[in-house]
């Protein structure tokens, strides 16, 4: 008689990918290779242009894992962080500003970047900058609204880390506007000055 052995953990992705994040960081996965990260249940993203995420971070230090898809930075924050971006940029007077800031929460996904140590992926595949420790480093480092179940550790306070990323946002599309501006400047007329 045949023993019964449950199959091994696995995740919807079922690819080595998502097995690594099944099985070191508790993360649920969907999909095929690249597999995705589900947000919400674990950790949301706050997402910017990558500059913008850099300049970002050298203002408010350390903070929780952080991933580069393409031209773009992927911060990891407390679950349900997401729901209150929005009013968190309006209490820091950035309602109304066009920014190229995003947060993705319950339901949304990130495409999964390659785990600490695995292979390189094609140009562009989604990468850790600052890669995930153990599960419970990760929950003690995700930024999250001080004084409201803040998970302590070393990351920053959300309200911070909001207004730096909005900060850098506007400051980038601030230095693209100054760069069209001269770029598409009439080249024909001196400048009068009065």
């Amino acid at each position: 008689m045949a023993s019964l052995v449950p199959p091994p953990r696995s995740s919807p992705g079922s690819g080595a990918r998502a097995q690594w994040y099944a099985d070191e960081l508790d993360w649920p996965t969907a999909g095929t290779p690249p597999e995705r990260l589900l947000t919400g249940p674990c950790f949301d993203v706050l997402e910017l242009p990558a500059a913008a995420g850099h300049a970002a971070l050298l203002r408010v230090g350390p903070t929780g894992p952080v991933a580069l898809a393409g031209q773009r930075m992927q911060l990891l924050v407390a679950p349900g962080s997401a729901d209150e971006v929005p009013g968190l940029l309006d209490w820091l007077e950035w309602g109304g500003i066009t920014l190229d800031l995003s947060a993705v929460g319950h339901g949304g996904h990130i495409t999964a970047p390659v785990p600490p140590g695995g292979a390189a992926g094609p140009p562009g595949a989604a990468v850790w900058l600052r890669p995930p420790g153990s599960r419970q480093e990760v929950d003690a480092s995700l930024p999250a609204l001080g004084g409201l179940g803040s998970r302590g550790g070393d990351a920053p306070d959300l309200v911070r880390l909001v207004d730096a990323a909005a900060t850098e946002c506007h400051r980038a599309r601030l230095a693209l506007a100054r760069n069209d501006l001269w770029t598409h400047r009439p080249t024909g007329q001196p400048l009068a000055f009065s």
